[in-house]
């Protein structure tokens, strides 16, 4: 009898006899790796640990730190749910429930609808089956033994979805103690390996998502394997409602919205401050390395972008409209008006790279359903650019425009990843070859600069493959920020040219980039990420004066108008309110700095300084608080409050 060999990631190989169970070759590997194993990957498919090996293969053990385990983890979850459920309520029949990235649902047609009342209820069956720690055990049967086995219990949508896999295909059916359910799995060992549990909601949902028919009860829920990150999920869940950028919008007078331009944020005087200081950031960096920034037009003949391909491959996103019989369309994006700007001139391969930069407004349709805040907009800004570059000059480009990207998430403190997009076989534009050697370019700079990147396969611009930024942010999750795009097709499209060093016209290449992405979402995130307590240097208010009575208004206005002359921006707290209401406010607006000024402040020149979330930091003269407000804005540094909360901390 041959020999399976299963390779493992280090290399190593274990020779089992046929029909050995994966869970075997685990125990084999043994130490804490066999003690945490949920699953495991074999040859790229994600199995049960009680399946067998039949052939050779290579294996991975899933724990809860690898996605794949968190998935099949949460998948087992959704069956505890509805066996409490159906201990609870017998008469109830169950649809479908899938895994989510945080948690699980389960649509159920109950006898009455359920509420959050009902959770203590089922969450203490869930426990009492983790507790019984049943075996979670696969089985294959035939097509109609799986549709008389669901007829007997009355589960007659499970009959419908029995009838749903394709002819050919495997019916497996799992079970845990006296339930048992139809699904594909993979799932855990055993039920006790859930050990903290918690059911979030409950909705409604249509059964196949059609109106037309029954709603069911959705139930939502979480599960983890340690209580103690179930709590700080809980924590975190709480901590987001806190940060939600539409509330902390309202109370530090950023923004607001308003049903006359849906979509489309209305800055108040505090969020401009914060655009415009973001904005203003950009533009020094820029500078320094030789973009020129320009304004083209935002009302554009779409005869533009039936050159550049996004007519075919953009329309829906456009907001069109016709003047003179002809159509026009509100500007989505600036590559196409900068790709006019360069050809008016003629260009050496001396003068490249020609880098475009533009911070005017753009427009894309959004359903009204998909609109969130600042984060889903209609009207949007980006701190955009596009390099015009020889083929030669891709990896130093690419490095420069790292080097942006590291300087701006750095000085913010958000650790971000890498994605690699590549071409959507359904959705490109011109040829193949092109792309492949697009794609190529692209991955040599990474791995030449030695950036580490994760594979998005076809999620590609129509145009060209990309590098997307996933910033981190103080509470886990995860933004699509920054992206640069290589493009070798919009310079054929517009018949770009440059004279070569041997007197030919040679096409340049595109690097579509943008840092920041969309201002109006960039400010969202960080408005979360701070919590509202912006880093000093971008705070709306830098520092709020705060007059003890009404005789030491004058020196206040002093006090502002030197802090003023100096650069930072001041308000002065007129009302005739106690002190510790007025501090309150003030650290409410989380203001970097409040200064109190008295009869000792005005007599000495001084301010009493305290800074927001700490304690008094007594007087200090004017000229020496002037000296560390403006060394600390300069610098960008994170002050206490900023640092604390992007960190998350509690």
């Amino acid at each position: 009898m041959s020999m399976v060999r299963v390779t493992l990631p280090d290399g190593s190989v274990r020779e089992v006899a046929p029909g050995t169970i994966i869970a075997e070759v685990v125990q084999g590997i043994g130490g804490r790796l066999a003690r945490a194993a949920l699953a495991a990957l074999v040859d790229g498919e994600v199995l049960d640990l009680g399946r067998p090996l039949e052939q050779d293969c290579s294996l991975r053990v899933l724990t809860w730190n690898d996605a794949e385990g968190r998935e099949v983890f949460r998948h087992s979850s959704t069956h505890l749910m509805a066996q409490a459920i159906k201990r609870l309520f017998p008469d109830a029949r169950l649809t479908v429930g899938p895994p989510l990235e945080d948690g699980y649902f389960y649509d159920i047609d109950t006898p009455r609808p359920l509420t959050p009342e009902d959770f203590p209820a089922i969450e203490a069956e869930m426990r009492k089956i983790v507790e019984a720690d049943y075996p979670i055990r696969r089985y294959e049967v035939e097509r109609e033994q799986a549709k008389d086995f669901f007829r007997q219990k009355g589960e007659e949508y499970k009959v419908l979805l029995v009838d749903d896999i394709p002819v050919g295909e495997p019916i497996s059916m799992y079970e845990q103690g006296e339930f048992t359910d139809l699904c594909y799995g993979p799932h855990i060992p055993s039920t006790g390996r859930i050990k903290a549990l918690k059911l979030m909601s409950v909705a409604g949902a249509y059964w196949r998502g059609d109106q037309a028919n029954k709603q069911l009860q959705r139930l939502y829920g979480t599960s983890f394997e340690k209580q103690a990150d179930l709590e700080q999920y809980l924590f975190r869940l709480e901590e987001a409602k806190k940060r939600d950028h539409r509330k902390l919008g309202q109370e530090l007078d950023l923004f607001s919205f308003h049903e006359e331009a849906p979509g489309q944020g209305f800055w108040h005087a505090n969020g401009w401050a914060v655009y415009r200081g973001l904005e203003s950031w950009s533009r020094r960096i820029q500078e320094r390395l030789g973009y020129q920034e320009v304004a083209t037009p935002w009302w554009v003949n779409t005869k533009l972008y039936e050159t550049s391909g996004h007519l075919d491959h953009y329309r829906p996103n456009l907001f069109l409209s016709q003047a003179e019989e002809q159509l026009y369309a509100t500007k989505p994006m600036n590559c196409p008006c900068h790709c006019l700007l360069f050809k008016e001139e003629r260009h050496s391969y001396r003068d490249l790279p020609v880098k475009i930069a533009e911070y005017g407004p753009l427009s894309r349709f959004e359903s009204s359903g998909t609109l969130h805040g600042l984060m889903r907009v209609r009207g949007f800004h980006q701190d955009d650019a596009h390099l015009f570059i020889r083929e030669d000059q891709i990896e130093e480009q690419i490095r420069e425009v790292l080097g942006i990207v590291d300087e701006i998430y750095g000085t913010l403190g958000m650790q971000y990843t890498i994605k690699l997009s590549t071409r959507d076989p359904e959705n490109f534009m011109g040829e193949v070859s092109v792309w492949d050697a697009a794609e190529a370019s692209l991955a040599r700079a990474m791995e030449s600069l030695g950036r580490n990147y994760v594979l998005n396969p076809r999620d590609a611009a129509f145009y060209g493959p990309k590098l997307d930024f996933d910033v981190t942010d103080a509470l886990g999750r995860k933004w699509q920020c920054a992206t640069v795009q290589l493009d070798f097709q919009l310079p054929i499209k517009f018949d770009l040219t440059y004279v070569d060093a041997d007197g030919k016209e040679k096409r340049p290449v595109m690097i579509h980039r943008a840092i920041m992405g969309s201002l109006e979402r960039f400010i969202g995130v960080l408005t979360e990420h701070f919590a509202g307590n912006f880093p000093a240097w971008l705070a709306p208010v830098q520092a709020r004066v705060l007059p003890i009575t009404e005789r030491h208004m004058d020196y206040a206005q002093q006090v502002a108008a030197q802090l003023r002359e100096a650069g930072l921006r001041v308000w002065v707290d007129p009302r005739n309110e106690k002190m510790g209401y007025k501090i309150r406010e003030a650290e409410l607006m989380k203001v970097p700095y409040i200064l109190v000024v008295g009869d000792k402040e005005a007599a000495a020149g001084a301010v009493a300084v305290r800074r927001r979330g700490m304690q008094d930091e007594g007087a200090m003269a004017l000229p020496a608080f002037l000296e560390l407000a403006q060394g600390e804005i300069a610098g960008r540094k994170l002050d206490e409050a900023a640092r604390k909360a992007a960190a998350g901390e509690r």
